[in-house]
Order: structure tokens, then sequence, then C-alpha cells
């Protein structure tokens, strides 16, 4: 029982870092449920703070990696409809483009967004390098709660 515990949760940790560069794979609640499942074998024993925090971390890090792509469309001068087109435009490609419409839908959205709210050509695609620039913000963030929880195993197992 613990060898399959041992071979699930390590598994989820690949699946999880694997998860932070591939669009739609949730990588940092994979890598979480990857050291809880080690918690729960003779391998390891994680205080229960511990695993609150790196829970607390993995559901932020991917809440973030869904608004960074917006967020940091308005801080490149994105207009409402921008920011409004950035977001539709993720939806959009996570639905209909997947792995990489959720990296294309962002940064097309941002510039029909702006395009139609009458912005030059060249404020539009800064809003959508804007939209980019947050994808892979979010990517960041989402690595390092995974290399974060990837160390935590690591180190209980060696």
């Amino acid at each position: 029982m613990d060898i399959a515990l041992l071979i699930v949760s390590f598994a989820l940790i690949l699946t999880g870092l694997a998860g932070c560069i591939l669009p739609v794979i949730p990588g940092p609640p994979l890598s979480f449920f990857g050291i809880w499942t080690l918690h729960f074998s003779k391998y390891a024993a994680f205080e229960t703070r511990l695993l609150v925090i790196l829970a607390l971390l993995a559901i932020v890090a991917t809440l973030l990696d869904y608004a960074a792509p917006v967020w940091t469309t308005k801080r490149f001068g994105g207009s409402k409809k921008g920011v409004w087109g950035a977001a539709i435009g993720m939806m959009a490609g996570l639905i209909l483009f997947p792995p990489f419409g959720i990296i294309i839908g962002p940064f097309a959205g941002a510039v029909a967004g702006e395009l139609l709210n009458g912005a030059g050509s060249r404020k539009a695609l800064k809003a959508g390098t804007g939209s980019f620039t947050g994808f892979f913000l979010g990517i960041g963030l989402k690595l390092a709660v995974s290399l974060l929880i990837t160390y935590y195993f690591a180190r209980a197992l060696f």
C-alpha cells in the first residue's frame, strides 16, 4: 500500500511540474496532492501547518495564473475593452483551442478589444504584450510554488 502511495505521489509531483508549463493542467494543485498523498504513507509525515500553507499557496498561484494576463493587460495600458478582450480570449482559447489557446487567446482578445475600442495598432499590440507577459508571470508563479512543494517532497524522502 505504501509503495502505491509513493508511486502515485511521485506521479502527481511530476505531473504538477509539467502542468506549470503546459496550459490546462493545474500544476500547483497536482503537486500539492502529490505531497498530500505522500503524507499518508510511511515515507513522510508533514505538519498540518505546512500542508495548509502549501495548499493555500497552490490555490493562490492557480487563481493568480488566470488573473495575471488580465491584470498585466491593464498595467500595459489596456482599456476596459482590452481587459475584457483578454479575459474573453482566455476563456475562448481554453475551450476552443486547448492547450495553446490559453496562450494565444488572451493576447488576441486584448488586441481585438483595443482595436474595437478605437485604439491604434501600436496600443493594441502593447495591451496584447501585457497579456502575454501575464501568461509568463503566471507560469513563473506556478513553477515557484510547485518547486517549493517538490523540495519538501524530496526532503521527506531523502
